[in-house]
């Protein structure tokens, strides 16, 4: 399977969601061979989208030069895409937004009424694709955080979707908190062999890693420490 991830973490690899992205993507190594290729978005050049509607109108050409067209040029050639963020402002952080905005010379001008939504018709068939979205954050629960971001998540990709939200995220960068994520990470490498043998997560698993790695409260009183 071709795998493009796209970590948008300012951190790039010391990122607090980028342990939990390569253990699920050591488990899909376990299931197969997989090819992956990973982005750090800080450190592309993507000018803001303009609203121009010039893609759209050309076939895809946009009237940036920058390193968005390498981008573009490369997701309809992946099976998967990852989405890798922590949460920011209860969504992605800006250069991931930036990158998603840049999304629009996959599109056409036309629209077209699915299941009561309209969208726009793509420029190319791209079925294939699936999409994951993999997002910490630093709250030490995931009622009423995440919600804005998987809901826009599965706006945006409303087939082929798989999320997983991790709350408590910065204890996979504190080596004294190993005892408690080692045995989360394992979840995850569980569920990466799962996603690549049926592209599918069962659900009891996937609420055992979006479950607190520790009580609320106590990982609250650490923070606030």
């Amino acid at each position: 399977m071709k795998i493009l991830v796209f970590n948008g973490s300012p951190k790039r690899e010391k990122s607090d969601t980028m342990h939990i992205t390569r253990a699920f993507l050591e488990g899909m190594r376990k299931a197969g061979e997989q090819d992956i290729h990973v982005i750090n978005l800080i450190d592309r050049h993507i000018e803001y989208c303009r609203g121009c509607f010039f893609c759209m109108r050309n076939g895809g050409s946009c009237i940036h030069i920058d390193d968005m067209k390498e981008i573009l040029e490369e997701i309809p050639k992946s099976d998967l895409l990852v989405f890798s963020f922590p949460l920011y402002a209860y969504g992605m952080p800006a250069p991931m937004k930036t990158m998603v905005d840049r999304l629009l010379p996959l599109t056409t001008m036309e629209m077209r009424n699915v299941n009561g939504s309209y969208r726009h018709v793509g420029q190319m068939d791209l079925s294939h694709l699936k999409f994951l979205m993999i997002c910490g954050c630093g709250f030490p629960n995931s009622r009423n955080n995440f919600e804005p971001a998987v809901a826009q998540f599965k706006k945006l990709f409303p087939e082929n979707h798989t999320v997983i939200t991790i709350p408590e995220s910065p204890m996979f960068n504190a080596r004294e908190a190993e005892p408690v994520t080692a045995p989360r990470l394992e979840l995850v490498k569980k569920a990466g062999i799962e996603y690549a043998e049926n592209s599918f997560i069962p659900a009891e698993l996937l609420g055992e890693i979006e479950a607190p790695m520790i009580p609320e409260e106590e990982y609250a009183r650490i923070i606030n420490r």
